[in-house]
């Protein structure tokens, strides 16, 4: 064992532990500075590390806004060790893994997970980041056209405006009010104008900033901690420890000049929200007491007599949330967030006002430790319980928690409350008040009341004080007689059991009810032993999705029944237990998930309700508008997404348009919804699955349950023969149909291909997964990196409904059609790409897929959404991953380039391609809907159907 760079080591019987973890733990204080923390896990089928370097956009330089995002992206284009830009990229992909890195205003972290073999060579290039980049002056010169085209896919994008609006409004002198991301401008056409080598400054920037004693690691393998050790110190203490200093910004960057203030937004899309505001200090020192989310569990609770139900029964809004903001040392913002109906917006002052009397009350009332002491019962519960996370995002997670945590809370810093301290709520709530507050209000009705435009997302805005007289009424407002602080929660978990194992239960779903009415899929938990379980049922009906107002309606009744139910399963969701009602294909999905030990008592509450349902007229005008302004805003969605979203209408058999949605939807009333549900439930047919902590027998009651209910109301069973499944259009041999569409938001276009290969079979699966894997690294260099085609690069599968393909998608700031060139210019040097591999690289290739078909699920979730996704497919394998991947060890290299020259070549014989352009109306004045059919790119023949 190494141990001549250690100075202090934390062993595995220091840390605090969840109950069914069974990993083991070493943190290490190295003599650079650098806090590393190990993790053995023998049954990890992914190795995964990150790096967290407490240094973030807030470090960058004033006149070079972007640079640490910038100096981010360049860390992966080669190292002095390994100079070849896609060295780390290839290795990683190849070993069957991913990996990324994110950049904030204190923070860049780094990440990725492998298949267990290949940990030490994806850490010896990983170190290299942090040891000797080369930051050549050839990729930092296309690089930056790859940070610009991440700002543009941002510009039109509302969270991200909106997030720098918020900074540009503060204190303007204070390095929180900067443009963290960058983009060509700001890194290349203005230091140019000034005689400043960006790469210069990258390399000042690394050399400055990227020290040792900064940095946090975690590495998680299958390796003994003494193997871990004697990889992970010879790699990263060649890490140099500049010494630097963690910034903290003791300043507010919300003063006094910004705070009494009210900005007003113009969205992109048709957004109606309100922000209330109010500056703290940093208060992540007091994690272990979290006097911060005490009132934020108060604040933001759902349940009867809170601020949320009243608002909500005035007709105000809809959704309230409330979180801090934090990742900056020095302070943070505690918020309010919430979205406006119609009324709302005439009422944004009485809004604050309820607030202001809610936060009256709680001073009132005062600390209420049963109320600290229930939600640490929850809280134990949940660490005591706690599911075995994904291993990249679990070392991500962790090497955030060393830089905040002390070594041995790293594994529970945020989860466990331990300290009940009511004066550090109080000191809290006495900064909840109108003299420091900031509203934030957003909605399309500001367009043409502004004054302000922010300087690089073009975002609208104009602040204003909030007048005296108001902030007065906010002062002396006092209490509401009902507002009050919650009741004790009745679904709380006592039980804990775990059930007696099954005799002679199969290893997989079994059937274990099928009648005229229903098919029941039963599974045991036997591997994760938790107390939780998860019931999914989908209820088949003929009306649910037969036109687009049937639809229309049953997407109304779902909303209106989740709003009116809202009230009694929000106590349940703090105690660990979820439910969701969603409209799927065939009609309705119900699916209970969490704690088993009152899901019956949930379930049956449902039921009740969905069974004798009354809509609300005030709600469903309320709730008929929201949806109306959900179907509208989908024309500002990005380009790819709605590249996606032809594909899918187009080769889908069914399915209706947004544009049909929204014109159906205007002319259905509340009498129409409640004559429609007791016709949408009048015949049903139910295919569930019950998986976890539970027995057959509780499965079986479960959905006994449900059949009594469903009829006690009439409901009759909806025959076999009346259950319609849906198919995708087949395309046929030598088909190319190319789909343009404009859209009016984005100066981006989107581009994307498919080609499509026909019916999913074990064979098939394998040589398209296959192919796809071996391209997919050599896809992202040549179009993203070498050809800077745009930022986002996707080449993948598609698979609905039982057909599949490959997709190739690229969204631009090139013309659509250049953009498709060159992605066909790639698939054609992709026949001497597959030429030059040698049997070795493909045989790398199947251990890495399949490593990363057989990773196991870490928690009961993934597990469940595997079996059940078999389920709603009606294709039932749930052994696929074992039975496709003894197929897939037997396919060579041979067999890559036959289905290379027989599917994807441009003049393979099997080739089928729909192409979908999305491009945008200020570039091309007007692009019919329609679909025509070319052979080899020249002959058109008339459109097909428009969709």
């Amino acid at each position: 064992m190494v141990s001549s760079t250690i100075e202090k080591t934390y062993e595995d019987d220091k840390f605090i532990k969840s109950e069914g973890d069974k990993r083991k733990y070493r943190g290490l204080e190295v003599s650079n500075g650098m806090k590393i923390l190990l993790i053995s896990d023998p049954e990890t089928d992914k190795s995964a590390a990150a790096i967290d370097v407490h240094i973030g956009d807030m470090c960058d330089p004033k006149d070079l806004p972007g640079l640490a995002h910038f100096c981010e992206h360049m860390l992966f284009l080669g190292t002095t060790k390994y100079p070849q830009e896609n060295e780390y990229s290839k290795f990683v992909t190849n070993h069957g893994g991913t990996y990324n890195a994110s950049t904030s205003p204190e923070h860049t972290n780094f990440h990725f997970e492998v298949n267990p073999p290949g940990l030490q060579g994806a850490l010896d290039r990983f170190a290299q980041f942090f040891i000797s980049p080369l930051f050549t002056p050839s990729a930092t010169e296309r690089e930056v056209n790859a940070v610009n085209s991440e700002h543009n896919k941002n510009i039109q994008d509302d969270n991200w405006r909106l997030q720098q609006l918020e900074r540009t409004v503060s204190d303007p002198s204070h390095d929180y009010c900067r443009f963290g991301t960058g983009n060509k401008d700001t890194l290349e056409t203005k230091p140019k104008d000034r005689g400043v080598d960006t790469r210069d400054e990258l390399l000042r920037f690394h050399e400055k900033y990227y020290s040792s004693n900064i940095m946090t690691l975690a590495v998680l393998g299958k390796e003994s901690l003494d193997e871990l050790t004697a990889m992970v110190l010879p790699l990263f203490d060649k890490v140099v420890n500049k010494n630097v200093e963690i910034p903290v910004w003791n300043e507010h960057p919300c003063g006094c000049e910004q705070v009494k203030t009210r900005v007003i937004t113009v969205p992109v899309k048709d957004l109606r929200n309100l922000a209330i505001v109010w500056p703290i200090p940093d208060i992540q020192a007091y994690y272990k007491s979290n006097p911060g989310f005490y009132l934020a569990h108060l604040l933001g609770h759902e349940g009867r007599n809170s601020l949320h139900a009243e608002l909500k029964a005035k007709g105000w809004v809809n959704t309230l949330y409330v979180y801090i903001k934090s990742r900056v040392h020095g302070f943070m913002f505690f918020t309010l967030a919430v979205d406006l109906t119609e009324d709302g917006m005439d009422h944004v002052n009485d809004i604050v006002t309820l607030t202001f009397q809610y936060l009256n009350m709680l001073r009132k009332e005062g600390p209420q430790e049963w109320i600290f002491k229930e939600f640490q019962s929850l809280s134990n519960m949940t660490f005591r319980f706690k599911d075995k996370e994904n291993p990249r995002n679990y070392v991500v997670h962790l090497t955030d928690n060393l830089q905040t945590f002390e070594m041995t809370d790293v594994l529970c810093g945020e989860d466990i409350w331990r300290e009940y301290r009511p004066d550090l709520i109080n000191e809290i709530l006495a900064l909840l008040i109108p003299e420091t507050v900031r509203i934030f209000v957003i909605a399309k009705s500001f367009d043409g009341k502004t004054d302000q435009k922010e300087h690089y997302y073009g975002t609208d805005y104009k602040v204003e004080k909030i007048e005296e007289s108001v902030l007065e009424t906010w002062r002396n407002c006092e209490t509401h007689e009902n507002l009050q602080l919650p009741i004790p929660n009745e679904f709380i978990p006592t039980n804990f059991e775990i059930f007696k194992r099954e005799k002679d239960s199969s290893p997989l779903p079994e059937i274990i009810k099928d009648s005229t009415m229903s098919r029941l899929w039963f599974k045991q938990d036997d591997k994760f032993l938790l107390p939780k379980a998860y019931l999914s049922f989908e209820f088949r009906s003929l009306l649910a999705n037969v036109d687009p107002v049937h639809t229309n309606m049953t997407v109304l009744f779902l909303s209106a029944f989740r709003d009116a139910l809202n009230e009694y399963t929000y106590h349940a969701e703090i105690a660990g237990l979820f439910y969701s009602l969603d409209i799927t294909s065939y009609g309705l999905g119900l699916y209970v998930q969490g704690y088993n030990d009152k899901q019956s008592v949930l379930l049956k509450k449902i039921m009740e309700k969905f069974l004798n349902f009354t809509v609300d007229p005030k709600r469903f005008a309320i709730l008929k508008e929201s949806y109306s302004r959900t179907l509208s805003n989908f024309a500002a969605e990005q380009p790819h997404q709605h590249t996606m979203y032809y594909l899918t209408i187009l080769m889908t058999e069914q399915m209706w348009t947004k544009t049909q949605l929204l014109e159906a939807v205007e002319d259905i009333t509340c009498d129409d919804l409640q004559a429609f549900i007791p016709l949408l439930l009048s015949k049903m047919y139910i295919e569930g699955l019950v998986y976890g902590n539970t027995s057959q027998e509780k499965a079986l009651d479960l959905l006994n349950m449900i059949e009594d209910m469903l009829l006690e109301k009439s409901v009759k069973p909806l025959p076999h023969s009346q259950q319609r499944f849906y198919r995708e259009h087949q395309l046929l041999d030598g088909d190319h149909y190319l789909y343009k569409v404009t859209q009016d938001v984005w100066s981006s276009s989107a581009v994307g291909i498919y080609l499509q290969t026909g019916v999913q079979s074990t064979q098939s699966n394998m040589i398209l997964e296959l192919f796809c894997q071996v391209i997919k690294e050599f896809c992202f260099t040549v179009l993203r990196t070498q050809e800077q085609l745009g930022y986002l690069v996707h080449s993948g599968i598609r698979r609905s409904r039982g057909v599949q393909g490959m997709l190739l998608m690229v969204q631009t700031d090139h013309s659509a059609d250049h953009a498709e060139g060159r992605m066909e210019a790639f698939l054609h040097s992709v026949k001497n790409y597959l030429d030059n591999l040698t049997e070795d690289d493909v045989s790398v290739n199947i251990q890495g897929w399949a490593g990363k078909r057989l990773e196991a699920p870490k928690e009961l979730l993934t597990q469940n959404y595997k079996y059940w996704v078999e389920i709603t497919s009606q294709q039932y394998n749930f052994d696929r991953d074992n039975i496709e991947v003894e197929y897939l060890k037997t396919l060579t290299k041979a067999d890559l380039i036959n289905f290379y020259n027989t599917t994807v070549a441009y003049d393979a014989i099997s080739r089928h391609k729909l192409t979908v352009h999305v491009v945008p109306s200020s570039v091309v004045q007007k692009v019919n809907e329609t679909c025509t059919k070319t052979q080899e790119g020249l002959s058109p023949i008339p459109p097909f159907q428009k969709v």
